[in-house]
């Protein structure tokens, strides 16, 4: 129950396949996962969703959508995306990588929501941010548009992986605007790119590495603009992850957040290491000894 003391929308968390909860292995990380989301301390309605997903072959996806709540039907768009990206992740064939399927999936939510909109009044332009991330082992694939952000919490440090999808992050970027002024910027919520606008949009993929201890937090704004990523960061390696989903969320609203909150968190344990970078020299050593 939220401090507003109203039901926050019910999560969706999903376990496919067999051995769901299997333990780390050489070639195997044990994940869990969790996702929580809540309409904060100023709004009656929710318009986040988000889901957390673990697999009976290996890999956890995460998924956090912020609705656009100055369009219509941004709670209906929102619920889209969270239920078709785990879906349309898992149809595909998995022998395709990682990132490919990640992308597809996010276009997929993408086409149906602009699709429902055209065809229902009602619906018409709504749409929403949205950013998942998938673990296999050790290698993470994440798929991002929108203001949602994708943090890696490593040595009790949190770094930002994704961009910002906003007029203030663009301008930040350019090295118009200074980091620590983004929170002050008119543009931080203005959104340059979102979900279900346009039939084809551009989704940012990013690839990379994850090992033992790492945790993923995936989170809206309404939590990452009320707590700083050093907060964020203690908090999120506290307990198991369904743990530090409600501490995060507890947090937050006790500050106070004008926006609805979501957060969902991804613990890493016993990943094999990330395969070492070979150098050139190396590489000119191995070629010469195969001849």
């Amino acid at each position: 129950m939220s401090v507003s003391g109203r039901a926050p929308p019910p999560t969706r968390y999903y376990e496919w396949g067999s051995n769901v909860s299997s333990g780390a292995s050489a070639q195997q990380a044990a994940l869990d996962a969790a996702a929580l989301s809540d309409e904060g301390t100023e709004r009656p309605d929710n318009e986040d969703r988000c889901a957390a997903v673990i697999d009976g072959g290996g890999w956890a996806l995460l998924v956090v959508a912020d609705g656009v709540s100055s369009l219509p039907a941004g709670e209906v768009a929102s619920q889209m995306a969270v239920d078709i990206i785990p879906r349309s992740f898992r149809e595909q064939d998995p022998s395709v990588s990682l990132t490919r399927r990640m992308a597809r999936a996010v276009q997929e939510a993408n086409i149906s929501i602009h699709d429902l909109g055209l065809a229902v009044p009602e619906l018409r332009g709504m749409a929403t941010t949205v950013t998942a991330a998938v673990v296999r082992g050790h290698e993470l694939c994440a798929a991002h548009v929108g203001d949602c952000r994708l943090l890696l919490v490593r040595g009790g440090t949190a770094t930002q992986l994704t961009k910002d999808h906003t007029v203030a992050g663009e301008r930040a970027r350019l090295g118009l605007l200074r980091k620590e002024r983004l929170a002050e910027h008119p543009g931080r919520y203005q959104l340059t790119r979102s979900l279900g606008r346009e039939l084809i949009v551009a989704v940012d993929q990013l690839t990379t590495t994850v090992g033992d201890g790492d945790r993923l937090v995936v989170c809206s704004d309404g939590l990452h603009g009320v707590l700083p990523e050093g907060e964020i960061a203690r908090l999120a390696a506290a307990g198991d992850a369904a743990a530090a989903c409600r501490t995060l969320i507890d947090a937050a609203n006790a500050v106070g957040t004008p926006d609805n909150l979501t957060v969902a968190v991804l613990a890493v344990a016993g990943a094999p290491p990330p395969p070492a970078r070979r150098g050139l020299l190396d590489r000119l050593r191995g070629l010469a000894g195969r001849r």
